[in-house]
């Protein structure tokens, strides 16, 4: 082999030694990509997109269960670069790894006109309200029941509302439209 075939590969190897070296420290260490995912929306408030389970589907996690609390799904499209998402289990409480909050790099794409694809439908938070009130809970289920402090904080609680119910008249719903955006 002579000098110029030498120089060649020693030249080509370092290049390509260089790029892996490179795209290993963008992706691994400094997770510099971005993801998008779907992830849940509050229908009462946001214009969520809809997804709706396929009964023909034999896929596990798309057919119907006949329940529907989880045949229809509220969703919204977060995009979030890597670096900024929490290592968390993804099914804990605790972890909101899609939260988009101020000076993250991270977007959130509702449903509207201009994001809709064709197939998908969107909701209307007015309309959702209406149809679906928001049930409160009962004091029975937030306070164990030898909680006597409990009970009695909650009773005194329920007592000074339905006081402040029955003077307020209309004042006490809530408008809605000023949670859409």
């Amino acid at each position: 082999m002579d000098n110029k075939n030498k120089i060649f590969f020693a030249v080509f190897f370092t290049l390509i030694a260089a790029v892996v070296i490179i795209t290993f420290t963008k992706y691994f260490v400094a997770k510099d990509y971005y993801i998008e995912a779907q992830a849940d929306c509050d229908p009462y408030t946001q214009k969520c997109f809809i997804w709706n389970c396929d009964p023909n589907s034999q896929v596990e996690g798309e057919k119907c269960t006949g329940d529907p609390e989880t045949d229809i799904w509220y969703y919204q499209n977060v995009k979030k670069i890597a670096n900024e998402i929490p290592l968390c289990d993804p099914n804990s409480e605790n972890c909101n790894a899609l939260a988009c909050e101020a000076g993250m790099d991270c977007e959130v794409t509702y449903c509207d006109e201009s994001t809709v694809e064709e197939g998908i439908t969107c909701n209307d938070p007015v309309k959702y309200t209406e149809e679906n009130p928001v049930e409160e809970e009962s004091s029975a289920e937030e306070c164990a029941p030898d909680d006597e402090e409990c009970i009695n904080t909650e009773d005194s609680s329920d007592s000074i509302d339905s006081s402040d119910e029955s003077s307020s008249g209309d004042e006490s719903s809530v408008n809605v439209e000023n949670f859409v955006s």
